[in-house]
């Protein structure tokens, strides 16, 4: 609760006189972060918490992304919050809609009166004398703070101010356009233009066939191939389900086939790759046709789910090629030139490859804790020097919690998990009186790396990323059914957390250690 007197007049966790305190502050108004503010308004009734958010709009990855096509690459059913249906008929959709979903989850929550939109924070320094974090954000008036007693770290995982282009020979030569996906043009005019577009994850493969749709003719350029796996728009399933079942159970029996199909195909790429490799490629032939290069384009030099895999809607990637309106590529690039760029190796090498426009579809740049500076007790603590805590915490960080999801499955599903457990410490701490948790490994812990992807955007994040330990809640799993079991059912007072000090008293604190978290979450449009 806040230390001052509310206002009753005033908005939903608005400080009502300088000093004042939240309970948690949350950074991000993505979909983590709304996530986090609706299970904790209502499990947590009680709270304090303002969202700050560095843009001036709702949505995060769905508000910032603006290119043609753009759409998510896991089904909705569990990209989509548990306590509030996916009642679109695509499984696989696109972004606009997803951010109509985001936007309106927060409304029907009021989590649009907790938001403090064009607050960028630059810096959170924990003071244990205080027990509490101070905030700095960066405005257009200037410098605001804030403190809070708990501190969430909804932000996602890359940096939203660019992607990441690598240094091309001759780019300066290039007399056409040269597009990044995440800087879009807003009003690109693509009709009849030569487009070429440069990388082979989820980002390109949703551009290709979107282009073409608008009358560009299309060229992909991978540096090697890649594994591009076609998949129904619309789940039949679920829509059986929903004509025979209520709303919400007909939504959760879609949660839990998605759920097990994806843990049974990740298992099933991690033991019999070369089973999975071959049924990418036979499911590339037969749209394509056995004289399509698919060997050549489709065949990487990794394993299935060393680096994620690309979702093609109803084949819409193959039909293109297959129409002719977009040619695949693999080969590295020797140089842009002014009309276009030079293919170096494979098939093509020596062509040049004309374009009008040039997408730089070459990944992202990791930034965690959207670029804030971590302090303790006046130390800098840099998130890259710890080690996560069931992938929820960082050593050393007292009362701060970060989501970060899965690489195999919906991001949600994990955030989620953190979300619930993080309101089980904050209810076990209050019942305990207990002011400060703080992640402390044990002194022959061994350390690795946190996620085990070879993808480049991983690559280039060493000293980015916090690392992960050898066992037990130091690991951080990709395993859904663990982490269900791991966080809905282990002991908060667990190894590796350390309690401290007295939390101050406060009104309206209601005993919730044994409450199931996050059970009063239900639809709020019901």
């Amino acid at each position: 609760m806040l230390d001052e007197a509310k206002d009753e007049s005033a908005e939903p966790g608005a400080p009502t006189a300088r000093g004042a305190m939240l309970d948690v502050a949350i950074i991000g108004a993505g979909l983590s972060g709304v996530c986090a503010g609706a299970h904790l308004a209502q499990s947590r009734p009680q709270d304090e918490f303002l969202i700050f958010e560095a843009r001036e709009a709702i949505g995060g990855t769905w508000d910032l992304f603006r290119y043609p096509g753009i759409r998510s690459d896991s089904d909705m059913f569990t990209l989509g919050f548990s306590f509030r249906p996916w009642t679109d008929g695509k499984a696989i959709a696109d972004g606009p809609s997803i951010l109509n979903y985001v936007r309106e989850t927060a409304e029907a929550y009021g989590l649009d009166k907790r938001m403090r939109f064009g607050r960028k924070a630059v810096s959170a320094a924990w003071s244990s004398e205080e027990a509490c974090w101070t905030l700095r954000f960066e405005t257009a008036e200037g410098v605001e703070t804030a403190r809070a007693r708990f501190l969430m770290l909804c932000t996602g995982y890359y940096d939203y101010d660019g992607g990441y282009t690598p240094e091309f020979a001759g780019s300066d030569t290039f007399q056409g356009q040269i597009v990044h996906p995440q800087k879009w043009p807003e009003g690109l005019d693509l009709k009849d233009k030569k487009v070429v577009i440069i990388g082979s994850g989820a980002t390109a493969v949703t551009l290709a066939p979107a282009i073409a749709q608008e009358g560009a003719q299309v060229a992909m350029v991978q540096r090697t191939p890649t594994y591009v796996m076609d998949r129904p728009a619309e789940d039949r399933f679920v829509n059986f389900v929903r004509r025979v079942l209520p709303k919400k159970a007909a939504y959760g029996a879609a949660r839990v086939k998605n759920i097990a199909e994806s843990m049974l195909t990740f298992q099933l790429a991690k033991l019999r790759p070369r089973m999975v490799r071959n049924a990418v490629i036979k499911n590339a032939k037969e749209h394509l046709g056995e004289e399509a290069g698919v060997e050549t384009h489709f065949s990487p030099p990794y394993d299935p789910w060393d680096q994620r895999f690309c979702i093609a809607p109803d084949g819409d990637f193959f039909k293109a090629m297959a129409a002719g309106d977009v040619t695949l590529v693999t080969g590295a690039i020797e140089r842009f030139t002014p009309k276009g760029l030079r293919i170096a190796s494979g098939e093509r090498a020596g062509e040049e490859i004309e374009a009008d426009i040039i997408v730089t579809a070459t990944g992202l740049v990791m930034k965690l804790a959207g670029g804030m500076t971590l302090s303790v007790d006046g130390r800098e603590h840099p998130v890259g020097d710890t080690i996560s805590y069931r992938g929820a915490m960082f050593s050393g960080a007292p009362n701060l919690a970060a989501t970060f999801g899965y690489t195999n499955a919906s991001w949600t599903l994990k955030c989620e998990l953190i979300v619930r457990w993080v309101i089980r410490l904050l209810n076990h701490m209050e019942a305990k009186g207990l002011a400060v948790v703080t992640p402390t490994p044990p002194s022959d812990l061994k350390s690795r790396d946190l996620v085990n992807l070879s993808s480049g955007y991983i690559a280039r994040a060493k000293g980015v990323l916090p690392q992960q330990g050898d066992r037990g809640p130091w690991r951080v799993r990709q395993n859904y059914l663990r982490d269900l079991i791991g966080f809905r059912l282990s002991k908060v007072e667990a190894e590796g957390l350390r309690f401290s000090g007295a939390r101050p008293s406060s009104t309206g604190a209601a005993d919730q250690t044994e409450a199931t978290p996050g059970a009063a979450l239900t639809d709020a449009r019901s």
